[in-house]
């Protein structure tokens, strides 16, 4: 059981909900990027919800399976086909054997697509995500490219059940959506965070460097020079940190981050707003927004609790 890729977009990689618990051997967590999106696509198919799907980012991407499957995605401005139809966002759909799944960005940002049974990708320290700079996981350990052939996992009695709900293509149901607030992310003090710092940070507009990656957001446009240039001994860092370098233009680390820097950490973007954060694209703009660490752990509560009303709800309707 195969999904062909006809054509693999840019950046197109196997994701899941990464590595977890090896950072301090120096391995990056990885993974999706939105790992939310991620999770909330497969429930949405019968899968678990940290199986292994697509993250894609720009370029048309294109393809086939050879037996009949789910699938439904989540994340940005995207248009996904399966065929004729068109798939709204946080919906499962019904691919027939044969048919062709299109994923097209109208303005940009990540996608992540999840088919039932998952990409059955080799499992490397715990997890399948592609670690692009190690050069291993997911499909051997690079972006895919034209004419791979991806196995797929077995389906699980939940996604049996799943087709037969569904009348015509698109189901009925769907997941909760968490909408990006604006250009905002929201942040709290980091470590090394310093008043004057802090109102730089806060009082001015960033652009996305082009020279972003998954590895972080580099922002330029506006440039916070610490009142006391020093070095620091290097400590733990994760995706999230703001770390100022030298240059005085701050850069957001995202999944792929190392896993220790000496750069002054000023801030951290709260976990709630890293899927917003992995949305931005070269030449956007983003501003920041100081909280305090209470109320991120009260979001990321509510968040978490919103996904296990909807998984408690599938499960109910479909176990």
């Amino acid at each position: 059981m195969i999904s062909s890729v006809i054509l693999a977009g840019f950046q197109t990689t196997v994701q899941d909900c990464g590595r977890v618990g090896l950072r301090k051997f120096g391995v990056t967590p990885g993974g999706a990027l939105d790992s939310v999106s991620l999770r909330l696509a497969n429930l949405l198919v019968g899968n678990p919800d940290c199986m292994a799907g697509l993250e894609c980012s720009s370029g048309r991407v294109r393809l086939k399976v050879d037996v009949d499957r789910l699938v439904a995605w989540a994340g940005g401005e995207f248009k996904i086909r399966v065929g004729d139809d068109l798939i709204p966002i946080l919906h499962c759909a019904r691919v027939s054997a044969g048919a062709a799944i299109e994923i097209s960005p109208k303005r940009g940002g990540r996608a992540w697509l999840a088919i039932s049974g998952g990409v059955d990708v080799p499992e490397i320290l715990g997890s399948r995500a592609t670690d692009l700079r190690a050069h291993f996981g997911g499909w051997a350990g690079r972006v895919l490219r034209d004419g791979d052939e991806l196995p797929l996992g077995g389906e699980s009695k939940l996604c049996s059940r799943m087709r037969k709900e569904i009348s015509d293509v698109v189901s009925d149901w769907s997941a909760p959506r968490f909408v990006p607030r604006g250009r905002f992310l929201r942040v709290i003090r980091g470590k090394n965070w310093e008043d004057d710092i802090g109102e730089k940070l806060l009082g001015q507009k960033f652009r996305v460097a082009m020279n972003s990656d998954r590895m972080g957001l580099r922002l330029e446009g506006g440039e916070i020079l610490p009142g006391n240039p020093r070095e620091l001994v290097s400590e733990a860092v994760a995706p999230g940190t703001i770390q100022l370098p030298p240059s005085g233009a701050p850069v957001v680390l995202l999944g792929d981050c190392q896993t220790i820097g000496g750069y002054p950490k000023i801030a951290h973007v709260i976990t709630v707003d890293l899927g917003h954060a992995a949305q931005l694209q070269p030449l956007d703009e983003v501003r920041f927004e100081l909280i305090e660490l209470e109320e991120a752990r009260a979001l990321l509560r509510e968040r978490e609790r919103d996904v296990a009303l909807f998984r408690a709800g599938l499960e109910a309707r479909f176990g």
